[in-house]
């Protein structure tokens, strides 16, 4: 377990010496560092193993990554880039998956897949990977209403393409039918239903931080809430037997983590402006009365409590930052164990038409988008070079593996499936991240004037 710390303390140095000296983004240096080492000690140091305990670590780590990048998101940004994200998250993930059962069977007719095979297939490669996208942005002067964009729809994304995954593909997988009855009134029950439950969760979180001055308590709390949502969501099921009521319904885990982070977020730095103005209010009283040395010290005190809240949840987002890139390292270096290369080589032509056409499809998903955004004023445009941002920004990652372990044993195309998912997440972290590093960098004097030209706004 030593050395697997130092490899993983080792991996995470050298990655951010590249990003911090050659703008190397962090998950491209984290990828080829992991598989260096792996190749380099062998079985020295063993995080996982296997894809099973690979799926049941990103299961582990997967709140932490969601929380850190759900507090980069302001309710603000989404009431403004609502119906954006939206598109960019459901509808054009919904007609991704119509787009690959149309070409599903041409593609990969060999294997003579099933409607409900294709789902699952796609919906596995339609998952993209925040934490990369982040990490990219992070090394360049973008504005801020595409990185929202870009950002938003990675996170979102998620949450769709699982939803799709198992209560579409899965439950057909099983034996289940089809209807579109079936799939509205499961997707609503799923979204309405797990968005409700995170921002219950998202209000018991506030009152917990409420409760607490210290920093590291306010990062428990956090943790706390974002894993209890997950869970209770997840296994939602549990909760209902326990009441006396027989179903199987679970909510989504993903968005229910999402939501209570977004609402504690929303919560606390709403306070915190209302005490802000409470100040200002009562500073424009005072200028009219006799100062006192006891009006003095209360209205220091509280100046001093207010800014000490915010610079202390400030800082406490900074610790899930960091708590995220461990676990993004963790995840990188035991996904460079799973690597089989013989195993990628055997279906080197499968893992090639995946991603093409899963590349092909995103960008006329995102093509769409672009048209429909500059025929009303009730989204934001995006010109030409935000479509290419936008169309590599959908780079894959360990959900996409964890789907993978969810797909029964028995299939008789799981070999396949392993195959194509894995060598489909590691082309896009390679090429997607490659091709946006040029074209950020390209554009970036364009990309600064729009920066500026949004600021002046």
């Amino acid at each position: 377990m030593v050395i697997t710390l130092l490899a993983i303390a080792s991996v995470l140095y050298l990655a951010l010496q590249l990003e911090d000296k050659f703008k190397v983004p962090s998950p491209l240096g984290l990828i080829v560092l992991s598989f260096i080492f792996h190749a380099l000690m062998g079985d020295v140091f063993m995080l996982t193993g296997d894809a099973e305990h690979f799926a049941e670590l990103v299961i582990l780590l997967l709140p932490i990554l969601l929380i850190a990048d759900s507090l980069e998101l302001s309710v603000a940004d989404l009431k403004e880039h609502g119906l954006s994200l939206f598109f960019l998250a459901v509808v054009a993930v919904a007609l991704s998956v119509l787009a690959a059962l149309l070409i599903g069977q041409t593609l990969f007719s060999d294997y003579n897949l099933s409607t409900a095979a294709i789902i699952v297939l796609f919906a596995m490669v339609l998952a993209t990977d925040p934490v990369s996208v982040v990490s990219i942005f992070s090394n360049f002067n973008l504005p801020h209403k595409l990185k929202i964009l870009c950002e938003g729809e990675s996170l979102f994304n998620d949450a769709t393409a699982l939803i799709v995954f198992v209560f579409i593909g899965l439950y057909a997988l099983n034996g289940g039918e089809i209807t579109v009855s079936y799939v509205t009134e499961i997707s609503a029950l799923v979204v309405l239903g797990s968005s409700a439950l995170g921002v219950a969760f998202g209000y018991v979180g506030f009152a917990m931080l409420k409760t607490t001055t210290n920093r590291t308590a306010e990062m428990m709390v956090l943790i706390l809430m974002g894993y209890g949502g997950f869970e209770l969501a997840e296994h939602f099921y549990t909760l209902l037997h326990m009441l006396g009521m027989h179903s199987h319904i679970h909510f989504s885990g993903i968005l229910t983590c999402i939501f209570a982070t977004i609402t504690v977020n929303h919560v606390m730095m709403r306070e915190v402006d209302q005490e802000n103005a409470m100040i200002d209010h009562e500073e424009d009283v005072l200028q009219g009365k006799p100062i006192t040395g006891g009006v003095i010290r209360t209205a220091v005190n509280k100046i001093k409590a207010t800014v000490e809240e915010r610079e202390r949840h400030l800082r406490t987002k900074e610790d899930m930052q960091l708590l995220a890139l461990v676990a993004n390292t963790m995840l990188f270096v035991a996904m460079a164990e799973l690597i089989n290369m013989s195993l990628l080589w055997q279906y080197k032509t499968e893992i090639i038409i995946m991603f093409l056409a899963t590349t092909v499809i995103r960008a006329v998903m995102m093509a769409k988008f672009a048209i429909i955004t500059n025929q009303t004023d009730k989204m934001t445009n995006v010109n030409f070079r935000w479509w290419g941002v936008l169309t590599f920004a959908g780079i894959k990652g360990g959900l996409s593996i964890v789907m993978l372990m969810m797909i029964p044993a028995s299939f008789e195309h799981l070999e396949m499936f392993k195959a194509v998912v894995i060598g489909v997440v590691l082309l896009s972290t390679f090429i997607y991240s490659g091709i946006l590093i040029v074209l950020i960098g390209k554009n970036q004097a364009a990309f600064s004037k729009e920066k500026e030209a949004e600021g002046a706004h």
